[in-house]
């Protein structure tokens, strides 16, 4: 199987007035393309700054992280932000839509950042939206949407660019059961698209919808 993600003895070290933190200590895992992967540990555990390392939103203290075969642990800050645009899509527990634009617009952005001109951009986002069930609402607002058509809008953007992975950081913490429900139901589906999908969880109910488990505490690959 083609792997996605590899991380090789990953550490990350903040250092603090009254000393050192290792958030992630000696972290090495696989991703393959194709895989629903839950990365489950409690607040604390360095499952987020782990995500934020393999998602190139940080860098590693040491240890090596390869997407798609390339090391980015390496890279400038421009390198950096291509693959970010490209290669991984995220989702995160507070949707981080505009509240000043549309659906469609909120979908577009990546578009944008990676210079899409404006017909193609509006016609990517435009199935973005279709693929996760809200072709009625590209000209709503996030005030006028529930936090589950929030939290879709949100997935749509983190698809519109078709990367290798989606980086879902706690993707139901701000939803009700139904919504919960209905957001791992997409997961799913996506997933069984093709998409390789990764959710970082403290809840049990959400990891075991995954096909596998990584559990991390206190900054370990356990």
């Amino acid at each position: 199987m083609k792997e996605v993600v590899r991380t090789v003895n990953l550490c990350k070290i903040y250092k603090l007035a009254g000393g050192t933190i290792k958030a992630v200590d000696n972290a090495s895992l696989v991703i393959y393309a194709g895989e629903m992967v839950a990365i489950m540990g409690k607040s604390g555990s360095g499952k987020s700054t782990l995500m934020h390392i393999i998602g190139c939103l940080d860098k590693p203290t040491s240890g090596d992280v390869f997407i798609n075969g390339q090391n980015t642990a390496r890279l400038s800050e421009n390198k950096l932000s291509e693959i970010r645009n490209k290669e991984v899509g995220f989702v995160f527990q507070s949707y981080n839509l505009l509240n000043r634009t549309n659906s469609l617009e909120n979908v577009e952005l990546p578009l944008i950042y990676a210079g899409i001109k404006s017909a193609p951009r509006r016609e990517l986002a435009t199935a973005a939206l279709k693929e996760v069930g809200l072709e009625d609402r590209l000209f709503n607002k996030p005030n006028q949407l529930s936090g589950g058509q929030q939290q879709r809008v949100a997935i749509a953007r983190a698809l519109v660019t078709n990367p290798a992975i989606i980086l879902a950081d706690e993707p139901t913490g701000n939803l009700d059961s139904r919504s919960v429900g209905e957001i791992m139901s997409l997961f799913k589906t996506l997933n069984s698209r093709g998409r390789t999908i990764v959710l970082v969880t403290h809840d049990e109910e959400v990891a075991k919808q995954a096909q596998r488990i990584i559990h991390i505490k206190d900054g370990q690959v356990t």
